[in-house]
């Protein structure tokens, strides 16, 4: 059965980059949501990009942002050229703005949504924010696998992110006036922002319901339906998440590494991790170091 929620993992695949050439793909787009935002940027040919109820032409080298929850669609501008584009679609949650005094980017959008700022952007508006370049550079990356990529990739993402913002204060939106979900309100949307940030302390679901304004139960369906694992299931994952990078790059004891993730106490910790890892963390942290060792040699052979 067709429905228009179109479900995104945003746990293991906070990022997705693509490249859709309509003469090879199922085309049009039929009408369909989502909880992440995306971006297209296109390469050739153009496409009617309908977006909550507006239609934009989008031709080649311009670009439009889709933002989160927006029902949008795909049609063919003409049927001489089929469209060839380039999308970046990514959980605006796990983009937290690091200016400390700044709303969150999740906030931003929904301002400049409901500010009816732009989101469809001419070739000289796209060559100020160099899409081209973070386009082709995320595609590649996401395609090469190579060390860093995450990383790279996220940083490419924040330039397109704040690129459009500048634009958009250029244009007059008013940031200063954005409102600030400093008031504890969630959906499930974006819940996972305020567990991701207290992963160190003792969460408890029937709380974190309470900050949805849902029932334990009603939020239970409704959290495992967006993520595809309960609640309980996603604290644990991002907590041994977590843990890792304690264990690659810092050499705190395993009582630390448990205290600074959230775990009870060690063996929780051990018997955690061994779970999702089919190792031990000490295991683990070995392991990863001698590859790196062989690889550190392999390069220099």
């Amino acid at each position: 059965m067709y429905t228009l929620f179109e479900k995104q993992d945003s746990l293991n695949f906070p990022i997705e980059t693509f490249i859709f050439d309509a003469r090879k793909s199922e085309f049009p787009v039929r009408p369909h949501w989502h909880y992440f935002a995306e971006v297209l940027f296109m390469l050739s040919g153009s496409a009617e990009v309908t977006c909550d109820e507006r239609v934009y032409k989008v031709g080649e080298g311009e670009l439009v942002l889709l933002p989160p929850s927006a029902v949008h669609s795909i049609f063919p501008a003409s049927e001489d050229v089929m469209p060839v584009f380039a999308g970046i679609k990514f959980d605006p949650v796990k983009f937290p703005n690091t200016i400390s005094y700044a709303p969150s980017v999740t906030d931003i959008f929904k301002y400049a949504r409901e500010r009816s700022m732009k989101l469809h952007f001419g070739t000289e508006e796209t060559d100020t924010l160099c899409c081209k370049e973070i386009f082709d550079d995320c595609v590649n990356e996401m395609e090469s696998y190579r060390y860093g990529r995450d990383v790279i990739m996220r940083s490419q993402i924040y330039r397109l992110i704040f690129g459009m913002i500048r634009l958009w204060i250029s244009a007059g939106l008013d940031i200063d006036r954005c409102p600030v979900n400093s008031g504890g309100t969630y959906g499930i949307e974006n819940i996972t922002e305020y567990i991701d940030s207290r992963l160190e302390e003792n969460l408890r679901v029937s709380e974190i319901a309470g900050k949805c304004h849902l029932s334990y139960s009603g939020f239970a369906a409704k959290f495992r339906s967006q993520y595809g694992m309960s609640c309980k299931e996603y604290i644990e994952r991002m907590r041994i998440f977590k843990a890792e990078e304690y264990l690659l790059f810092t050499d705190h004891d395993l009582s630390f590494i448990a205290g600074k993730t959230g775990f009870s106490d060690c063996s929780h910790f051990i018997r955690s991790f061994r779970r999702y890892r089919g190792t031990t963390p000490k295991q683990f942290r070995q392991q990863r170091k001698q590859s790196g060792c062989h690889a550190d040699e392999d390069d220099m052979s």
